[in-house]
């Protein structure tokens, strides 16, 4: 029962302003062929912010999708979510990379769900070795933080170099607000973006 609720408190796609030290900084001189954007989204505010990010930084921009999509309805997606991360079940991955050997940097999105990393990214970050490459994580959710989910990425990917991550607040689709990078919110979170990238050495 208080794992359902905990769902219903933060499960949304995309949390205030804020970012997380994770690790060292990135090395200038990256280039856009090189960065590979992956990004979970279910309202679109995450996709929102690795669109951002792309316009910033370039790349490549992929969308993380699934065999066996989640069901629409909010509460069936909630009790899924949370089977999945009570058994540890990996959902397997529509998406496919096959030259991720070629990018030097990975950005990762994804919103929180129930105050951890969903499970379709834990399938990605176990499905492909990123050992050596410099992995940047980004957040969004519905106000109550990132959780245990860039710990989570750091676990996963033990041989990258993990940069520090950003977050910011979106939807809250429990209460039914969904999209909401726009307008003002989303000119704050392009100069959240802007600064972020400019601390971690990856603005253009």
């Amino acid at each position: 029962m208080q794992l359902l609720l905990v769902f219903f408190l933060v499960f949304s796609s995309c949390s205030s302003p804020q970012t997380e030290d994770i690790d060292a900084q990135a090395s200038p001189g990256i280039t856009p062929d090189k960065v590979l954007i992956v990004y979970l989204s279910r309202t679109n505010n995450t996709k929102a912010i690795a669109e951002i990010i792309h316009t910033k930084v370039g790349g490549t921009l992929v969308a993380l999708e699934l065999e066996n999509p989640y069901p629409q309805n909010y509460r069936q997606i909630v009790d899924q979510v949370a089977n999945e991360n009570a058994t540890g079940f990996l959902p397997p991955l529509k998406t496919r990379i096959d030259n991720i050997q070629n990018y030097d940097v990975v950005f990762i999105g994804f919103p929180t769900w129930g105050m951890q990393l969903p499970p379709p990214m834990k399938s990605f970050l176990r499905q492909y070795d990123l050992s050596g490459k410099t992995i940047v994580p980004f957040n969004t959710n519905a106000g109550y933080g990132i959780g245990s989910t860039f710990e989570t990425v750091k676990a996963l990917a033990p041989n990258s170099k993990i940069l520090e991550g950003f977050t910011t607040k979106g939807g809250v689709e429990r209460d039914g607000v969904f999209f909401v990078m726009e307008g003002e919110k989303e000119r704050q979170a392009q100069e959240e973006i802007s600064r972020w990238l400019k601390k971690i050495n990856l603005a253009k």
